[in-house]
């Protein structure tokens, strides 16, 4: 890559979130490997983001590079429409055995954004098949659950992103998120607005989608998995579906292979991304119970009305199937674990500067929550500069590295973030 190469680049190419006619400075990446990003002047950067989130067993991984080249020296894609074929077959069959035993069926789509449009339509189309109007979906404040239509809808109002779109998207029915910490006393007050809201609304609630113990984008929040259960109890005893969101968190991210793991309960829909491929090529799964496959597939349509394009590619349904596998054979609950205990150690400390509002640490995630909203772009400058990638937002510094990072890795990321916050 040369200098014209990034003129064009600026001028021609959008990034997420970043304006067009005053770009933010972007950063050429020419290879990746293990848990270092590799810049075209030869700098390496410990990568602390695991490409948002995804890329947990880090880069060039010969397992799943292997996996690639394997599928495509037989097929790159295939329509799903009427056809099937072995790499799609393995993945589900994995998921179905890996996710909590009540979800059997499962669909394959593009992304996470898209797996939560069809987790949001498999509701909605339950309803319908059972002869109910049911058409709002209950949702928490500061949730984040991707940025197409039916995702913004269900995504906190308040939240910068979507805002613009207030007029445009469907208006569903938000209560306050959760307020008890993870690892905080447990109080059943901290479900009172929600049941409240239910007692009014419940019939006309389709469902309600979550982010399970950590809402992410929008605010990096952990809460108690008492919670969770509370929710799933209601779900219950008012006959209201329960959608969770396990694209940030699923595949051990929190600790847990699931999140929902942490309170022992299980979801009707549960939607997964990100993490599935380990961040080789996107793909996304909404799997959901016999139950409710069979109400919507007997109902008025006949089928469930969906059907991407890209469904169950080949390409990324057999590196999803090598990501997953390389994942359980490993002792990746003790790496998670011990990349926890030393978060905790180098960045736990930081809570008693007086800048620093909170420190948050769960499984691999380590949160640093300034008082103050951080200059973002001048921040990531000083980053690259102590050789290493984070990417803060809004008040938020933070780290979820792949799980593959080194010690030595590790506490070049935290003390990184040590010397921007001037300790």
């Amino acid at each position: 890559m040369n200098n014209s190469d990034i003129v064009f680049d600026a001028k021609h190419i959008w990034h997420p979130y970043t304006s067009m006619s005053q770009p933010i400075p972007t950063y050429p990446i020419v290879k990746a490997q293990g848990s270092e990003l590799i810049m075209a002047d030869g700098k390496k950067l410990v990568d602390g983001m695991s490409s948002w989130w995804a890329a947990i067993h880090g880069y060039n991984h010969h397992v799943l590079n292997q996996a690639v080249i394997e599928q495509l020296q037989k097929m790159s894609h295939v329509m799903f429409g009427g056809l099937t074929h072995p790499a799609a077959i393995s993945v589900c069959r994995q998921l179905v055995e890996i996710t909590p035993k009540p979800l059997e069926c499962v669909f394959l789509a593009d992304s996470g954004s898209v797996a939560v449009e069809v987790a949001l339509k498999m509701a909605l189309q339950y309803w319908q098949a059972k002869g109910e109007k049911r058409q709002q979906i209950l949702t928490l404040r500061h949730g984040y659950h991707g940025d197409t239509f039916g995702a913004m809808a269900v995504c906190c109002p308040e939240n910068s992103m979507h805002s613009l779109y207030k007029g445009c998207l469907p208006k569903h029915i938000f209560v306050d998120a959760p307020q008890c910490g993870f690892y905080n006393q447990w109080n059943h007050h901290y479900l009172s607005p929600i049941e409240r809201t239910l007692s009014v609304y419940n019939k006309k609630i389709a469902a309600i989608i979550l982010e399970p113990i950590v809402q992410g984008a929008g605010g990096m929040r952990f809460y108690h998995p008492n919670y969770l259960k509370g929710i799933r109890s209601l779900c219950n005893h008012y006959g209201i579906l329960l959608i969770a969101d396990e694209i940030a968190t699923g595949f051990g991210r929190t600790g847990q292979l699931f999140a929902c793991d942490h309170a022992n309960i299980f979801p009707d829909i549960m939607c997964l991304g990100k993490a599935l491929t380990g961040g080789y090529m996107t793909l996304s799964a909404t799997i959901t119970t016999r139950h409710i496959a069979d109400t919507i597939s007997d109902g008025i349509a006949g089928c469930f009305m969906h059907g991407p394009t890209f469904m169950g590619n080949p390409l990324a349904c057999a590196v999803a199937n090598a990501s997953v596998k390389l994942l359980l054979e490993n002792p990746w609950q003790k790496t998670v674990t011990k990349i926890e205990q030393q978060l905790i150690k180098e960045l736990a400390p930081l809570v008693s500067h007086p800048d620093v509002k909170d420190v948050r640490i769960l499984g691999a995630i380590g949160v640093v929550e300034m008082r103050a909203p951080v200059n973002a772009v001048e921040l990531q400058k000083k980053f690259i500069k102590q050789g290493v990638w984070v990417r803060p937002f809004g008040r938020l510094i933070y780290v979820m590295p792949p799980y593959i990072i080194s010690s030595e890795h590790l506490s070049k990321l935290t003390e990184a973030i040590k010397k921007v916050i001037n300790v």
